[in-house]
């Protein structure tokens, strides 16, 4: 591996990103015999959402028929076949090659067996995991194997400003690190930044979800798709230091009760705890709403014994999880993004992207529980094979350095602020069709406020402000331009094909 000292500005693939998407796309690239960059933002592997994925990862055992239809029933029909095949297909393969060969995770197991666990909308046990914390222990170990090999570089703390373009061709991007900004050329580009949990003042993403590379992707022209399918995952605990509650907890047993201490959940759909994710955060907050808190009763299982790290931050916080763990809804994943093929080719030249940024049409409306860990894997693998053979072609670009970079902090803070407020008035979890155009217009001129900053300023700050900006304006423009609700976007004036 070449050290974060020996930077080159010349690659053979530059991927944006260190979740499981963009490791798993070096991992190809490299063994492909590219030259690979990995530039990330990341201090540390924390800071990349894949990290943070407790559930586990979904696989093909015995039933890709049942795996298939389970992925299309919970996106409400709206998922791609094609896509979903590719996906099923892939699966198996994918995770023995990576996370039981290369990297020996060591899942939760009974003996000689996996312990495979159900989450919501799953027909069948099919998830692998380690406890509720199955995303660090894959990362952490992907990170350490990538820094073995000498092909890839990793660039730590190191955003992704702008893409280098000419003509409908991408050739590389605008780094910056410690303030100093530097075009980096290469055959291939690879976004996998991951969602845009920071455009919500409640989310399971880490700060760093700002919707980098869905705005560098756009404003160079390429195609999005799906932005308005914004998922809440319904069981985030709200106390101090709100941390996500898995769905796994519920697929073992666990119950929803109201502030009347009342189960809930038969009464919204007939799969009760375990309906589609878009049905169970829309029960939760109403429920919320008209009887002042919701509650997940973990009494019927053995909670502190089957998910000890869960118990530990419940411990950790003072909350009492004996009585029911406090939850509310919050933003968890975005299934749309930049348009792309079933090996991650965007509709520029030269340009792929995977995970969550991207749109592969595998979730549609609504994303089924522990696919996106693998969604990334399998993405991130056919990009990284797909994107390699490709000289870079350096070529003149613009001088990001040649401007004052200072951000004025007040500024930064006041449209963070508002952003976050008319993305949770108007463009959250329910909506209606004329709360979506105000938010349109205030965030049309939020967006050209920013812009006016972003012509003469450079910094990290900045470029990710405009990042949110111009992500949460493609998304309320999207939702304003569906007329019908569907999975994860929920028009009130307007009946969901849920029976809900």
């Amino acid at each position: 591996m070449t050290t974060d000292s020996e930077t080159e500005t010349t690659t053979g693939v530059l991927v944006v990103g260190s979740g499981i998407a963009g490791c798993a796309t070096a991992l190809a690239a490299a063994r492909e015999g590219a030259r690979v960059t990995l530039a990330t933002k990341a201090t540390e592997p924390e800071h990349a959402s894949s990290w943070w994925a407790q559930g586990g990862i979904a696989v093909t055992r015995d039933d890709p028929e049942s795996f298939k239809d389970d992925i299309l029933a919970a996106s409400d029909g709206t998922a791609d076949p094609d896509a979903v095949d590719v996906l099923v297909e892939n699966a198996r393969t994918a995770v023995e090659d990576v996370l039981f060969e290369t990297l020996g995770v060591s899942f939760d197991a009974a003996g000689e067996e996996y312990e495979y666990g159900r989450e919501a909308a799953h027909s069948k046990r099919r998830i692998l995991h380690v406890d509720a914390s199955t995303g660090r222990h894959i990362l952490g170990p992907f990170l350490s194997h990538l820094a073995s090999i000498d092909a890839v570089t990793i660039r730590q703390d190191t955003a992704a400003l702008e893409l280098i373009t000419h003509e409908g061709r991408v050739h590389g991007a605008h780094l910056e690190s410690d303030g100093e900004v530097e075009p980096v050329f290469a055959g291939t580009t690879v976004l996998a930044t991951g969602g845009v949990g920071a455009l919500y003042p409640q989310s399971t993403n880490p700060d760093g979800a700002t919707g980098d590379g869905i705005t560098m992707a756009a404003l160079a022209g390429a195609d999005v798709q799906d932005m308005e399918y914004v998922q809440f995952h319904p069981t985030v605990c709200v106390e101090s230091d709100p941390f996500l509650v898995s769905e796994a907890v519920r697929g073992e047993g666990a119950l929803l009760r109201n502030g009347d201490s009342v189960r809930f959940m038969p009464d919204y759909h007939e799969d009760a705890e375990l309906a589609p994710r878009d049905v169970v955060a829309r029960a939760v907050a109403r429920e919320r709403e008209r009887t002042g808190s919701v509650t997940l009763d973990v009494s019927p299982l053995a909670f502190a014994e089957m998910f000890p790290d869960l118990a530990g931050m419940c411990e950790s916080r003072g909350i009492g999880w004996q009585s029911g763990i406090p939850v509310a809804p919050a933003e968890h994943f975005l299934c749309g993004g930049i348009a792309v093929d079933s090996e991650g080719r965007t509709s520029l030249d030269r340009l792929f992207a995977v995970g969550e940024c991207s749109r592969t049409g595998v979730h549609g409306a609504n994303r089924l529980a522990s696919t996106s860990l693998l969604e990334g894997l399998v993405w991130g693998l056919r990009a990284g094979r797909a994107a390699t053979g490709v000289d870079p072609e350096p070529i003149e670009a613009p001088d990001l350095l040649d401007r004052d970079p200072a951000l004025p902090e007040r500024f930064g803070a006041e449209k963070s602020v508002r952003l976050h407020r008319v993305m949770a008035e108007h463009v959250g979890l329910e909506r209606t069709p004329e709360g979506l155009r105000q938010a349109t217009a205030v965030l049309r001129r939020l967006k050209g406020e920013v812009d006016a900053y972003t012509r003469t300023r450079t910094s990290r700050d900045l470029y990710e402000l405009r990042g949110k900006s111009v992500t949460a304006l493609l998304i309320a423009r999207a939702a304003a331009d569906n007329p019908s609700s569907t999975g994860c976007h929920y028009l009130s004036e307007e009946p969901t094909a849920h029976a809900d």
